[in-house]
C-alpha cells in the first residue's frame, strides 16, 4: 500500500452493520483496517465501532495525473476524462486543442507549480460543444421614483473533455 493513501476516503457504504448502507458511512484506509465514520441511523447515532472489513491487505491506486489550467481568465483543476465548461473559445465541435497556460501539474504526491507557468506542461482537450449558460436576471428599481429596470444576460461557453495531461 503506497504511503500516499493512508487517510483517504475509499467507499461510501461500506459495512457490515446492518442499516449503515442506507444512511451512509465513509471509509478511510488506515494501516490494514478501515474505519467507519457512522453518519445518523434513523434519527439515532451510530454505534462508533471499529469494523474490520477484510485482512487481506489493501491497495490504493496512485491518483491520476492532474493540472492546474488557466483559460478565459479562471483557473480550472483538470484531469484526463473530465469536461468542463470554460469561457468560449474560436475552436469548431470536435478539433482538438493545446492548453499550454499550465499553472501546476501533480500525480499523486508529486506537485510542480510554475512560476508562473510550468515548463513544457500541456492539456490536450477536445471541444465537445458551445452553448449559453442560465439567463442571470438583472433587477433595477428605486423606491418612489418611478424608476425599474430588467435586464438579462446569457453567458457563453465552450465544453471541453480533457483528453490528456502531459507535464
Amino acid at each position: 500500500m503506497s504511503p500516499g493513501c493512508l487517510g483517504k476516503p475509499v467507499a461510501t457504504g461500506f459495512s457490515t452493520y446492518q442499516g449503515l448502507h442506507q444512511s451512509g458511512g465513509l471509509c478511510y484506509i488506515l494501516g490494514l483496517r478501515i474505519f467507519v465514520r457512522c453518519f445518523f441511523l434513523g434519527g439515532r447515532r451510530a454505534p462508533p465501532e471499529i469494523f474490520r472489513v477484510s485482512d487481506e491487505p489493501l491497495s490504493c491506486e496512485r491518483a491520476d495525473m492532474y493540472a492546474v489550467i488557466k483559460t478565459g481568465g479562471k483557473q480550472y483543476k483538470v484531469a484526463a476524462g473530465e469536461k468542463i465548461k470554460v469561457e468560449q473559445i474560436a475552436a469548431d465541435v470536435g478539433q482538438e486543442i493545446v492548453i499550454d497556460q499550465v499553472l501546476a501539474v501533480g500525480n499523486g504526491a508529486d506537485l510542480k507549480i510554475g512560476t508562473p507557468l510550468v515548463a513544457g506542461a500541456s492539456v490536450k482537450a477536445t471541444v465537445v460543444a458551445h452553448g449559453k449558460h442560465d439567463k442571470v436576471r438583472i433587477f433595477k428599481m428605486r423606491r418612489r421614483k418611478h424608476y425599474k429596470k430588467s435586464q438579462g444576460h446569457r453567458q457563453t461557453f465552450t465544453e471541453l473533455e480533457i483528453s490528456a495531461v502531459n507535464g
